[in-house]
């Protein structure tokens, strides 16, 4: 008896067309969103293929394994929420959501990236936060439009030089990653794992930028052997 509950358990729900339409909803700004959130599925259901036209499609807080082929029959979704479920990687139609402006990824356990990615012309903001990335793929650096890029809780050494492509990129989040200071001996390594974020000196005040300007200094002074004894420095919040 015992047996039979866990296994009823670990069985995911089943959702129905008639359950996936009762799930949609209408957002503020008048955008239809299917929400999907919080339903203990481990697949994308395949009714859901019937309900294309959304403009936004959630499918957060699940226990989702695998992102189908068929999500690029939602051609015209601007948000794509897909956090806190257990993909391990992404299919390459993914690139074919021409009109995306968010896609949230963040709490999965995502070890790379297709390039594939990088056709997203429209995107603002990619959250990645709280998977297993070391790596971002150089197509990241075609995202033109991007503004916000969540890389916290990840697995970079060093901060991924596509970055330097984003001309319109405002903040990127490297919070808790193990970045080194590439200035530093192999055995004077300097972790960076408490706060590190970057943005445009443009955006910030003049005190601000002197006080980042001040601690860049510091970092660059414990890297040539000075006299600093911190073995691990955070870069300032902002």
């Amino acid at each position: 008896m015992a047996k039979g509950k866990k296994a009823r358990q670990a069985q995911s729900k089943t959702i129905t067309l008639k359950m996936a339409l009762n799930c949609m909803e209408l957002t503020l700004d008048g955008k239809r969103c299917l929400n999907l959130s919080f339903k203990e599925i481990t697949a994308v259901p395949k009714c859901i293929q019937k309900l294309s036209d959304m403009d936004e499609l959630d499918l957060s807080r699940n226990r989702i394994r695998k992102v189908p082929d068929f999500i690029d029959h939602f051609i015209s979704i601007c948000v794509l929420d897909l956090h806190s479920n257990y993909l391990e990687q992404l299919p390459v139609t993914i690139g074919r959501l021409q009109n995306l402006l968010t896609l949230n990824l963040c709490n999965n356990r995502l070890t790379s990236l297709p390039s594939e990615l990088g056709l997203l012309k429209k995107l603002h903001t990619l959250n990645l936060g709280l998977n297993q990335l070391e790596a971002l793929p150089a197509s990241i650096g075609a995202l033109k439009e991007l503004r916000h890029l969540g890389l916290s809780d990840n697995r970079f050494t060093r901060v991924p030089r596509c970055l330097s492509k984003l001309d319109k990129l405002e903040r990127v989040n490297l919070d808790r990653n193990p970045i080194l200071t590439e200035q530093a001996p192999s055995h004077q390594a300097f972790m960076i794992t408490e706060r590190l974020y970057l943005v445009k000196e443009s955006f910030l005040c003049e005190g601000c930028l002197n006080k980042c300007r001040t601690e860049k200094k510091k970092l660059e002074d414990v890297a040539t052997g000075m006299e600093h004894k911190s073995v691990c420095m955070p870069i300032r919040q902002v």
